[in-house]
This record gives structure tokens, C-alpha cells and sequence, in this order.
């Protein structure tokens, strides 16, 4: 079966990779477009934590608009925009259904939600990356992931407090 329907564009720059795809709403599509991704970033040298944060992050947004968005509904799409450079990676997920209100997700960190499944996506999203925004139905996601950059060490971790 053919998972992508359609890729409207790809953009290939040395320094920029950027696409447009929609996909059947299919988890399987949606894990192949994020192994595209990830692909992408490994290709642009992104360090391992970038690339683990995109790809959870990613992961999350597709099956939320696959199966909360999109309800399972194989007549149903997501369409995908993504633009990596050497600094930012930046993806677009659009679903079909009618929205949510994030604000008004369970904070899964409240004791009294300790034991709820709902919100932990969203938190997770939230933690991983530079910029996680809703447009004002509640069906589009834009995330951004703000390419760590290496300390003066080299080594890519923040430097430990060294006050005595």
C-alpha cells in the first residue's frame, strides 16, 4: 500500500532540508516520516540529544493528530511541513479534526491526575523542545528544536555550578 498520497515539495540545500507531505492518517506513514526526519538531522551532524528530543517530541505530535485529531479515520490525512537547517529544525503537523484547547489539557503532574493517561504527551513535547505552539483551533502543531550548540569543553553539556 502506498502510505505517502502526495510530497508536494522537497528542498535539498546544503545547509537546509525542507518538505511538504501529506500522509494517510496511518501510524505506520507517521513513523516513516519521522525516520525522514531524524535522517535529516543525523545528515546535519545534530547532536544524539537533539535528535532523541525531535524525535519524541515528533513521535507524540504525529499519533496525537493520527489518533486524537484525526480519530483513527483512514479517510482522514495529516499533512506535514518540515524545514531543518544547520541552527533550528522547525515541523508543522496539521490534522483534519476540529481542535483542542491545550491550556485546558490535565496537568499530568498534579497529584490528583497522577494516574490519568491524558497530558503527558503534551508535557513531554513541551520539555524536549525550544517551541511548542498550537494555531487557534487546537489542529496544528508547530514545533521547533533549537540546535544545541557545544560549550567551550566540546562536549555539548552545560557546564556543572562551580561556586563554592
Amino acid at each position: 500500500p502506498i502510505l505517502f498520497q502526495h510530497d508536494l515539495f522537497t528542498v535539498s540545500m546544503s545547509n537546509c532540508e525542507q518538505f511538504q507531505i501529506t500522509i494517510k492518517n496511518d501510524t505506520v506513514a507517521g513513523q516513516q516520516v519521522q525516520e525522514r526526519i531524524v535522517k535529516i538531522l543525523e545528515d546535519l551532524g545534530y547532536p544524539p540529544r537533539d535528535v532523541f528530543s525531535v524525535r519524541l517530541a515528533l513521535e507524540e505530535a504525529l499519533v496525537n493528530a493520527i489518533k486524537h485529531g484525526n480519530g483513527m479515520d483512514p479517510t482522514k490525512s495529516v499533512q506535514i511541513e518540515c524545514s531543518i537547517s544547520q541552527d533550528l529544525a522547525r515541523i508543522e503537523i496539521e490534522d483534519e479534526g476540529e481542535g483542542f484547547e491545550p491550556e485546558e489539557v490535565p496537568d499530568p503532574t498534579d497529584p490528583a491526575n497522577l494516574e490519568r493517561p491524558c497530558g503527558r504527551g503534551l508535557m513531554l513535547m513541551r520539555s524536549f523542545m525550544s517551541l511548542i505552539e498550537f494555531n487557534d483551533s487546537g489542529n496544528r502543531v508547530t514545533l521547533e528544536k533549537k540546535r544545541e550548540q557545544a560549550s567551550e569543553n566540546g562536549d555539548g553539556d552545560a557546564s556543572e555550578d562551580e561556586s563554592s
